[in-house]
């Protein structure tokens, strides 16, 4: 596994935007630039990233302008913009030779699951989900102070969180988290594995397509084991249970030790016959898991390594995860 350079004071930030732009939130855009700064880093834009739309720009050249970031030499990580819906269109147009060619750190979350999760699969090169770009407010959340501290090397322990709160309750507004953290397993786990994973709505779109490496990267590493993680975002139950079972019959669960689910973002069941729950059970099997955690875009939410080793333990709805670079 390659694991890119970790960042230092002064080191300049490339953002591209791969999927929407910001402008519809320029305001909070520019808030999390700051704070991005004032961590010690330089930031240069591509210039599509400010674009108030639900595409940046073509998919194209989307893909010309996260290449210039990749190859220019003063650029130290790349740091997605924001999420959306269209990334996939840029896909056909990325060269992973390049990215081989040129190892840099990455970070995003959601739509930039897309090439998060491939980079990993195709280059054998680590990178992280946890926040994008335009995630970061001031008076920096203990959420978010991981991930600036994970950019830098310095990969703490991460404890599960006592409160959080929904999607729909941030998108309306709402600060307090009231809700009670608690993680759900059959029983107290402890697993040991190579990490892979992201938004299940993008990695599903990528299955069967060229750059679906899953086989290979599961052979790779089959004496690790694996233990995937997945940030639902808004399939309902019966649209969840689907996509686990097209995984399981493609051959993405072989050799996985373990499957670590976060807090659904907008949750929906469709047929109380199948819940959540019940769809893992039914398609899992056998393999451990854990739901409910804090991973994805429910805040607070953890920063992951694909690539990397991860190392997790649950105990009466609580846990902590680690990550090893080997």
């Amino acid at each position: 596994m390659i694991y890119p350079e970790f960042l230092k004071e002064n080191d300049i930030i490339g953002i591209c935007a791969p999927s929407a732009g910001v402008g519809r939130k320029l305001d909070d855009y520019k808030e999390a630039i700051e704070v991005i700064k004032d961590n010690g880093y330089r930031i240069l834009e591509t210039a599509s990233v400010r674009v108030d739309s639900s595409r940046s720009t073509t998919g194209k050249k989307r893909a010309k302008e996260f290449e210039e970031l990749l190859t220019d030499e003063k650029v130290k990580m790349i740091f997605f913009a924001v999420g959306g819906d269209y990334m996939l269109e840029m896909m056909p147009y990325v060269d992973f030779e390049k990215i081989r060619e040129n190892p840099k750190l990455m970070c995003g979350m959601s739509d930039p699951t897309n090439l998060l999760f491939t980079t990993t699969i195709n280059c054998d090169m680590a990178t992280m989900y946890g926040f994008n770009a335009g995630s970061f407010i001031k008076n920096t959340p203990d959420d978010q102070k991981v991930c600036l501290e994970y950019i830098k090397g310095n990969l703490i322990k991460q404890k599960s969180y006592k409160k959080y709160i929904t999607c729909e309750e941030h998108f309306s507004g709402q600060t307090e988290k009231t809700h009670d953290v608690k993680w759900i397993s059959k029983k107290d786990l402890h697993l040991k594995g190579r990490c892979i994973g992201g938004c299940l709505e993008s990695i599903d779109k990528l299955m069967s397509t060229d750059m679906d490496k899953v086989k290979e990267y599961v052979e790779r590493y089959k004496d690790d084991g694996i233990i995937w993680y997945f940030d639902v975002f808004s399939y309902n139950s019966y649209q969840f249970y689907l996509t686990l079972l097209q995984m399981k019959m493609a051959g993405y669960f072989k050799y996985c030790k373990g499957v670590l689910f976060g807090r659904m973002a907008f949750p929906h069941v469709e047929d109380e016959s199948m819940n959540y729950e019940q769809a893992v059970n039914k398609v899992l099997g056998k393999i451990p898991y854990i739901m409910e955690m804090d991973i994805g875009h429910t805040i607070p939410g953890m920063t992951m390594i694909n690539g990397a080793i991860i190392d997790v333990t649950c105990k009466d709805g609580k846990g902590s995860i680690r990550f090893e670079l080997k």
